[in-house]
């Protein structure tokens, strides 16, 4: 896993591409990032670094995260997240990662919590068709029978039914990086990301769109081999 970075969700706009065309984004603050502790392979067993996010009151923290904070010489976050990485040579030297991770064009997944929708029926919660809306029936949005006859006489388990919907944790892949605003501490990020605004997201390098990517390599390398062999 690659180092990211947490932000926060401001809105959406949209901005104009080379071509003339509208593309829509959401506008992620990543201001404030700061690594408070790296972890090696020799001392902890694997190889990561936390990163804070978002300043608050050290008051409000537990004194095993005051403890930590001090320890790291870092300052109360409301947001700490661990990043993961192959060995200890992909540490950073810096103190403050910033936008300086991401490149204008790149590919990024994004991880944030949905909206929450309350208590719903199935057919807002698992987009169920619903029954026939005329000629005298009476239940258009109810989910009707839910039971499995004489044999096994009940409900199966993880049979959709009403109830809680939405905030979920939710990963949308393969967004692309439309704009780095330094001014301004922001990353326009293509398309929407889960949460509603004020929300805490994570930004990371994409995992599946790398990969796709090098297949294609890959498979143009030998094509290109023969056309020069042929030449």
């Amino acid at each position: 896993m690659s180092i990211g970075l947490i932000g926060k969700k401001i809105g959406m706009t949209r901005v104009f591409n080379e071509d003339g065309e509208a593309v829509a984004v959401t506008v992620i603050d990543v201001s404030d990032n700061v690594f408070l502790q790296q972890k090696t392979a020799e001392k902890d067993g694997y190889t990561a670094v936390q990163v804070g996010y978002d300043e608050q009151k050290e008051s409000r923290l537990t004194q095993p995260e005051q403890g930590h904070v001090k320890a790291n010489g870092g300052k109360a976050k409301k947001k700490i997240l661990e990043f993961r990485l192959e060995n200890d040579d992909q540490l950073p030297e810096i103190e403050h990662p910033g936008l300086d991770i991401f490149e204008e064009g790149q590919w990024v997944d994004v991880i944030g919590t949905s909206k929450g929708k309350g208590f719903q029926g199935v057919i807002k919660r698992y987009h169920w068709a619903g029954q026939p809306a005329s000629h005298g029936h009476m239940m258009h949005r109810r989910p009707g029978g839910v039971g499995a006859g004489t044999d096994p006489g009940r409900i199966w388990k993880n049979k959709e039914m009403p109830g809680r919907h939405g905030n979920y944790r939710k990963t949308v892949q393969n967004l692309k990086i439309v704009q780095k605003r330094d001014e301004d501490n922001v990353l326009l990020i293509s398309g929407a990301v889960p949460g509603s605004k004020g929300g805490y997201v994570v930004i990371r390098p994409a995992k599946k769109k790398e990969s796709l990517v090098q297949d294609l390599k890959a498979k143009e390398a030998p094509a290109e081999a023969e056309e020069t062999s042929d030449s």
